[in-house]
């Protein structure tokens, strides 16, 4: 007998209900927070029965956007996929996308029925104008990934008004592990965030970098139990995606990523939301990127399969968030077999970029 077809769109709906029922449950015990989540798991049906509107006309709207809503980054950390391909900088580029260009973005996603949009950079909390126009979209959940630098008393007071901005605070481990990545100081600076917001009683997360080195420290009891005596309500595990040769022996192998997937599965339900990102791409029918699950949008606009794909054919300064979504490089990816390749680790559209630059080209002649 055959198996019956994989429904992604079923999948990712109820991998987005996990997500909220696992958010209201995180903030039982702070009443603010578990009123807007309660809010905002209405929302999410609402968009969830969008996007199964939209399947049924034969489109396929992902619950996801990473926006990277700066190019520019205030620390080097070692490995940083972003400044090996050249996506940030020291400095504010020119031509980024304004506040109110993003807007039109936010306002395009909710009513498509987008669910999640990812801020990232760069370092985005030095675009202070887009995180206050995201914080006027309560329909959607804007996690903001940050390092934590740029948090304090005038960040507070906004993500106190506007409780759909949830800040995502990029930890490695412990002290040395997180400083040996990201600099001096930079654990001691973290733990003060966690401490301020949750003395104001905001919700927050943390996004961890997995590598082979730091497996088992990041999903260690210890680790965990520290964030969570410090307030934070989410982890989300990033695996490493080698950007050199050198770097390839901590990506995860299927043996690590299975271990991970593991933990993960044996700590829901307790203190916190766990998530994994690219996540279990055998049980969801392979990459989710390039508009299955999500995509990207670059701060000049472009829009790519991922953040760590940086290739575009279209920017959507010139065209709809749903067009972008059909765009040429888009639909090749979606219909061939690249998302589905094996891969040793990380991110396939990376390891197969000389795959996706001769798409790329394509679509472009």
């Amino acid at each position: 007998m055959c198996n019956e077809p994989f429904d992604l769109q079923e999948y990712l709906a109820n991998g987005v209900e996990k997500i909220v029922a696992d958010a209201v449950r995180a903030t039982l015990k702070n009443p603010r927070e578990s009123a807007f989540m309660l809010q905002f798991a209405a929302a999410s049906r609402g968009a969830s029965q969008k996007r199964k509107d939209a399947e049924a006309r034969g489109e396929h709207i992902p619950p996801f956007l990473i926006a990277s809503i700066t190019s520019e980054c205030n620390l080097h950390c070692a490995g940083c996929y972003s400044r090996c391909n050249h996506a940030t900088v020291d400095e504010a580029p020119v031509s980024q996308l304004s506040s109110e260009e993003w807007f039109r973005i936010f306002d395009e996603a909710d009513e498509l029925g987008v669910s999640f949009i990812l801020l990232a950079g760069g370092e985005p909390m030095l675009r202070q104008d887009i995180i206050e126009a995201a914080g006027k979209k309560p329909n959607i959940l804007f996690p903001i990934f940050t390092n934590g630098t740029f948090l304090g008393p005038q960040y507070f007071r906004i993500l106190d008004r506007c409780r759909n901005l949830i800040p995502i605070l990029s930890i490695e481990g412990d002290r040395t592990s997180t400083d040996a990545r990201r600099g001096e100081g930079v654990y001691d600076r973290l733990v003060r965030c966690m401490d301020g917001l949750h003395q104001r009683g905001l919700i927050f997360g943390a996004s961890v970098t997995v590598t082979t080195q730091n497996l088992r420290e990041v999903t260690s009891e210890a680790f965990l139990s520290t964030l969570s005596e410090r307030g934070c309500k989410a982890v989300i595990y990033v695996e490493f995606v080698p950007v050199t040769e050198e770097s390839r022996e901590l990506a995860l192998g299927d043996a690590e990523r299975e271990i991970l997937r593991r933990e993960i599965a044996r700590l829901r339900g307790e203190r916190m939301v766990y998530i994994s990102f690219p996540g279990d791409e055998k049980s969801s029918g392979g990459c989710v990127a390039a508009g299955r699950g999500f995509f990207h949008i670059n701060s000049h606009g472009g829009a790519e399969p991922c953040p760590f794909s940086p290739y575009s054919d279209v920017n959507i300064r010139d065209t709809s968030l749903r067009e972008a979504l059909h765009s040429p490089l888009f639909t090749a990816l979606r219909d061939g077999n690249l998302l589905l390749d094996d891969h040793d680790g990380g991110c396939v559209l990376y390891e197969k970029r000389a795959q996706v630059e001769a798409l790329l080209a394509h679509s472009r002649s």
